[in-house]
C-alpha cells in the first residue's frame, strides 16, 4: 500500500516565523500521497521548548492528544500561556484512512516582544525635518559595542518611523525592503524580527542604520510630504545571550550618533539622488572614526501601538535585462539613451558606469514611448521618477537606489559617460513576497499573454499594500481596486497574510461612524472618510473572499465587530434601503469607473444609487453567511432580513415590471443579477437585455471597475457562455485583449489607454499598469479551466472542479497550491475527444462536473467513470456528467 507523509508546516501562513504576536497562533499541515482517497482521520501535535523535547516527547508545553479529525489546516494552540521572546518546537502526528501513522519533520514560530515594558529602546533620529515639498539626506546612524564572550543567540528587534536598512559589521541584515512597511504610523507601527547570531562576533561590533523618508515622512499621492510625521526615526533592540551564559541588550539610545553621506534624497514617488564621492569607507564597521559624527536626537515614543509583522515583506525577485541596445537620442544639450527591458515592471535599475568623478547620470522611468520614441512621462504628473547617480570616478561603478521604486518598462540616460552597452542597466523586480500559486495557460496565445499581465500587474501593485498604479503620484491602497481584483489574486498568489495585514489596514482607517474610506492605510488625501458602494464595501468582501479560499474564519471573527460597524453605518445613512440616493448629502461614491456607457463621464452611465443599494443588499447578504459561520445565528437571522428589505427596496425603484433596469446599463443589469436582487421570473429578461446591449454595441462591453469583474460570470450563470467568450476573445477597444495586441505588458487602467485614432488618453489619469480589469482572471481559472472553491467547504476542502470549454479555445491548464496540496484541471480536446487530467489533494474530495453530452461515454482511466475507483456517480443533465471524488489524480475521456 502507498506510504503517505506529512509535511509543509506552517504557524500563521508562514514557515518558521521568527517575531509573530499571535498569542495563540494556527498550525497549518499538508498529507503527500499518490493514493486515491488519501485522507487524514486523526492527527496529533505535540509542542516544547527544543526539538529534542520533542522527538522525546518531554517537557511538553502542549500534547494535543489523538484528536480523531480530518482537519489540517488552522488548528488553534491550546498550550500554555507563550511569552516574549519564547520559541516553540512543534510536530505532527497523522493517521489515514487505513490507520497508518506519519510523522512531520520539527517546525518551530518564535515569539515577538509581546508587552510595550519589553522595549527599553528609544526613538532616535537626526535633526533635519525639510519641509512639506523639500527633502532632507538620508541619515546614517552607528553605534559600536564590545561582546567579551562567544555569542550564543542574538535577536534584532528593529523598526522605524520612515524606512530602514540596517547592518551589522557591514553585512546588511535580511533581505526585506522598504521596512518596516506602510501602515496608519498613528494607529499601529510593524516591528521586524532578525537572528543577527552570524553577523556578530567576539570583540568589537558597530550596527550601522541609514534611514529613508518613505510613507512616513516623504511624498504620499498628490499631497506632499510629512503626511504623518516630520523626519526618519530609528527604534532598534539588539539583545544578546553569550556562551558564558551572560546577556546584553544593545538598545538605541543617547550613545548612537549620525552623520549624512551619499543620500542626498530618498523619495517613493521622486527617486534618490546619490553622490559616491561623499561614500564613508567603513562607516559601519569596526575601527571607523566616528568622531566628527554628532549624536542623535531622542524623540518620545509614537502614541501608537507596536506590532509583529504580519503580512509579507517586501522584496526583490528577478532581474530583467534590455532586449536590445539602447536608442540615441542627440541634441546640442545632450544625448539621452532609451532602454527597453520589454516588461512593464515595478523595482529600479542598477546601473553600471565608468567615468570622471562628479559625472551625474540621471535615470528616468516610463511606461511607454511617444511617436518618436522618447519617453513617454505626461501620465507620471508630479512624480519625478528620476534617479541621479554622481560618480566617484574609480573604475567600473554599480549602483542601485535604496529607499525608492518606480513602475516602468522604459528607462532613460542622459549625462551618461560615453556609449552605455546593453548592460548599462538591468531591471530589479520587487514585491511583496507572496509565493505563486496559480498557473493558467490556454490554446490560445494572446489568452495566455492576458494571463501574464494580470500576473505581473499584481507583482506591481502588491507592494506592501494592495495599490492602484504604480508609477505616478499616487500608488495608494484603493479599497475598490482591492475588491474586484482580490479572488483572481489569490488564484495567482498566496496572498493571505498580505490582506490580513491589509485589513488591519482597513479597520484601522475606519470612521467613528462606520464608514470604510476610499483608501487604506489612511494618509489624508482625498478627505473622504466614506469611500461610497464598491470602495467601502471591501471592508466586507475582502475578509469574505480570504475566508473562501484559504478558510480563514479568525479573521471574519477579528473583524465582525468592525463588519457590523460598517453594515450599521449603511442602514443609518441608507434612506427607506436606498443607499446614496439622490439627493443623499454625503459622498455618493465613485460610480460604475471608467465605464463607457456615461457619455464621457469618469463614473460611468450607471445611478450611484444603484449601485449603492446592490452592494447594500450583497454586504448584508454575506454578513448573514459570517455570523452563521461565527455562530451568531440571532446576527445571521437578522441580515437575512435586512439583505431581503434592501433587496426589495432595490426592486421597487429599480426594476419594472417587465425586467429592466433603471438606466439600462451592463453593470446594472450584471450587479441586479450577480447579487440575485431580481425576481425568479425576472432574470431571463434581464439576461436578454444584458445580452441585447452588448450585441448593440458589436460584441463590446462597456462596464467600468464595478461592473467588468462579474460581467462574464453573469452571462455564464445565464446560459450565455458563448457571449462570455466572445467579450473575452474580442480584440478591438474596449476589451482585455485590445492593450494585449497592442503589446501590452500589464493591465491598463482605461480600456482605451491608447488608441491609433486618439494617441494617449487623459495624462492626468491613464495607468499602463492598473490591475482592476485583470479581475477576468478569476473566470478564467474558474469557468475555462474549472478549479473554485465550496463555500459550505472553504479553503478547497471540497473543490468543484468545472471546465466550461468554448470559444474555439482546443486546450486549458490550471493548477492551484491550496491550503491542502496542488489541485489541477486541465482538458484539451482533439478529434471531437475530451480528455480531462485532475488532481485532488489529499485530505480534500471534490465535485467534477464532465462535459458530456448525454449518452455520451465518460471514461475515467479507460473504465467506465462510475466504476472506477474514488468516483461515485452524482447525477446527469443534457450537458454534464457529475461525479464525486476523492482525493488522488484521474483522468477523464468522453467521445
Amino acid at each position: 500500500m502507498t506510504l503517505f507523509t506529512v509535511g509543509h508546516l506552517r504557524c500563521e501562513y508562514l514557515e518558521n516565523p521568527l517575531g509573530i504576536d499571535v498569542t495563540r497562533p494556527r498550525l497549518s499541515w499538508r498529507l503527500f500521497s499518490n493514493r486515491r482517497g488519501a485522507r487524514q482521520t486523526a492527527y496529533r501535535i505535540v509542542a516544547a521548548p527544543s526539538a529534542d523535547d520533542v522527538a522525546a516527547e518531554q517537557n511538553l508545553l502542549w500534547d494535543s492528544g489523538r484528536v480523531e479529525l480530518d482537519r489540517s489546516i488552522h488548528v488553534v494552540y491550546e498550550g500554555g500561556r507563550l511569552r516574549s521572546r519564547q520559541r516553540v518546537f512543534w510536530r505532527v502526528q497523522a493517521w489515514d484512512e487505513h490507520g497508518n501513522v506519519a510523522v512531520s519533520p520539527v517546525a518551530w514560530w518564535e515569539m515577538g516582544l509581546l508587552r510595550r515594558s519589553d522595549w527599553t529602546a528609544s526613538w532616535i533620529g537626526a535633526p533635519l525635518v525639510g519641509g512639506r515639498w523639500t527633502t532632507i539626506p538620508a541619515p546614517f546612524l552607528r553605534r559600536s559595542f564590545t561582546l567579551d564572550a562567544p555569542v550564543m543567540q542574538a535577536r534584532l528587534y528593529i523598526t522605524a518611523l520612515g524606512l530602514y536598512e540596517c547592518t551589522i559589521n557591514g553585512q546588511r541584515v535580511g533581505q526585506d525592503l522598504f521596512t518596516p512597511g506602510w501602515t496608519d504610523y498613528r494607529r499601529r507601527v510593524q516591528y521586524q524580527v532578525y537572528d543577527v547570531i552570524d553577523l556578530l562576533r567576539e570583540g568589537d561590533n558597530v550596527i550601522g542604520v541609514i534611514l529613508g523618508d518613505g510613507w512616513y515622512c516623504g511624498h504620499v499621492a498628490w499631497a506632499g510630504r510629512q503626511n504623518y510625521g516630520d523626519r526618519p526615526k530609528l527604534l532598534a533592540q539588539l539583545m544578546i545571550t553569550c556562551a558564558d551564559g551572560s546577556t546584553q541588550t544593545m538598545v538605541s539610545n543617547r550613545s548612537w550618533r549620525y552623520a549624512f553621506g551619499p543620500v542626498l534624497e530618498s523619495d517613493m514617488l521622486h527617486g534618490e539622488s546619490y553622490d559616491a564621492r561623499l561614500e564613508m569607507p567603513g562607516w559601519n564597521m569596526p575601527g571607523f572614526d566616528d568622531s566628527s559624527w554628532q549624536p542623535v536626537e531622542l524623540f518620545a515614543a509614537p502614541d501608537a501601538a507596536l506590532v509583529a509583522t504580519r503580512g509579507p515583506t517586501v522584496r526583490r525577485h528577478e532581474e530583467v535585462r534590455p532586449v536590445g541596445p539602447p536608442t540615441a537620442f542627440r541634441s546640442h544639450q545632450a544625448t539621452r539613451w532609451v532602454f527597453d527591458l520589454g516588461q512593464n515592471m515595478v523595482g529600479w535599475v542598477r546601473l553600471r558606469v565608468r567615468g570622471p568623478a562628479g559625472t551625474t547620470v540621471t535615470i528616468r522611468h516610463a511606461e511607454a514611448l511617444n511617436p518618436d520614441g522618447t519617453i513617454y512621462t505626461a501620465n507620471l504628473r508630479s512624480a519625478r521618477a528620476t534617479d541621479h547617480y554622481t560618480l566617484r570616478g574609480e573604475g567600473e561603478e554599480s549602483w542601485e537606489p535604496r529607499f525608492t521604486f518606480h513602475g516602468f518598462r522604459y528607462v532613460e540616460l542622459s549625462g551618461y559617460p560615453g556609449e552605455p552597452d546593453i548592460d548599462a542597466v538591468t531591471g530589479i523586480v520587487v514585491h511583496s513576497a507572496t509565493p505563486p500559486t496559480g498557473e493558467f495557460n490556454c490554446s490560445d496565445p494572446l489568452i495566455n499573454q492576458l494571463q501574464h499581465n494580470i500576473v505581473w500587474g499584481q507583482k506591481s501593485n502588491f507592494l506592501d499594500v494592495p495599490t492602484d498604479c504604480p508609477q505616478r503620484d499616487e500608488r495608494l491602497g484603493w479599497t475598490g481596486d482591492a475588491q474586484v481584483f482580490i479572488r483572481t489574486a489569490a488564484f495567482n498568489m498566496n496572498v493571505a497574510s498580505f490582506f490580513t495585514k491589509w485589513t488591519q489596514d482597513l479597520e484601522d482607517a475606519q470612521s467613528p461612524e462606520g464608514a470604510y474610506p476610499p483608501v487604506a492605510p489612511l494618509a489624508g488625501i482625498s478627505g473622504l472618510t466614506d469611500g461610497g458602494p464598491a470602495w467601502a464595501d471591501a471592508g466586507i468582501i475582502c475578509p469574505w473572499t480570504i475566508y473562501l479560499c484559504y478558510g480563514d474564519a479568525r479573521l471574519l471573527e477579528t473583524h465582525y465587530p468592525s463588519m457590523q460597524r460598517f453594515i450599521e453605518y449603511l442602514e443609518r445613512s441608507s434612506r427607506d434601503f436606498i443607499r446614496c440616493y439622490e439627493d443623499y448629502p454625503g459622498f455618493r461614491g465613485f460610480g460604475d469607473w471608467l465605464a463607457l456607457d456615461g457619455s464621457g463621464k469618469v463614473d460611468g452611465g450607471t445611478a450611484k444609487d444603484l449601485i449603492g443599494t446592490a452592494f447594500f443588499a450583497h454586504c448584508a447578504r454575506l454578513m448573514s453567511r459570517i455570523a452563521a459561520i461565527l455562530g451568531h445565528q440571532r446576527d445571521a437571522a437578522r441580515y437575512r432580513r435586512l439583505f431581503e428589505r434592501v433587496r426589495q427596496a432595490f426592486v421597487t425603484r429599480y426594476v419594472t415590471g417587465a425586467g429592466r433596469v433603471a438606466g439600462e446599463t451592463q453593470t446594472g443589469y450584471v450587479l441586479a443579477l450577480h447579487f440575485d436582487l431580481l425576481p425568479p421570473e425576472l432574470r431571463p429578461a434581464a439576461t436578454d437585455a444584458l445580452a441585447r446591449d452588448i450585441l448593440a454595441r458589436n460584441t463590446h462591453l462597456s462596464t467600468g471597475f464595478v461592473g467588468t469583474p462579474y460581467l462574464p460570470h453573469v452571462l455564464t450563470a445565464a446560459g450565455r457562455l458563448d457571449l462570455a467568450y466572445a467579450l473575452l476573445f474580442q480584440q478591438t477597444w474596449p476589451s482585455w485583449l485590445y492593450p494585449v495586441t497592442q503589446g501590452a505588458t500589464t493591465i491598463w487602467e482605461r480600456w482605451d489607454g491608447w488608441t491609433h485614432d486618439k494617441g494617449f488618453q487623459d495624462p492626468g489619469m491613464n495607468s499602463f499598469n492598473h490591475y482592476a480589469y485583470g479581475a477576468i482572471g478569476e473566470w478564467l481559472y474558474a469557468t475555462v479551466a474549472g478549479i473554485d472553491t465550496d463555500p459550505e467547504q472553504p479553503g478547497y476542502r471540497h473543490l468543484i472542479l468545472r471546465p466550461q470549454p468554448g470559444g474555439g479555445l482546443t486546450a486549458a491548464r490550471a493548477a492551484l497550491e491550496t491550503m491542502y496540496g496542488r489541485a489541477v484541471s486541465a482538458w484539451r480536446i482533439d478529434n471531437d475527444r475530451f480528455t480531462w487530467e485532475v488532481v485532488v489533494p489529499p485530505n480534500t474530495t471534490a465535485t467534477a462536473y464532465v462535459p458530456a453530452p448525454e449518452g455520451a461515454m465518460v471514461r475515467e482511466s479507460g473504465q467506465a467513470a462510475d466504476e472506477a475507483e474514488g468516483v461515485t456517480f452524482v447525477e446527469r443533465n443534457e450537458e454534464t456528467a457529475i461525479y464525486r471524488l476523492t482525493a488522488g489524480a484521474y483522468t477523464f475521456t468522453v467521445g
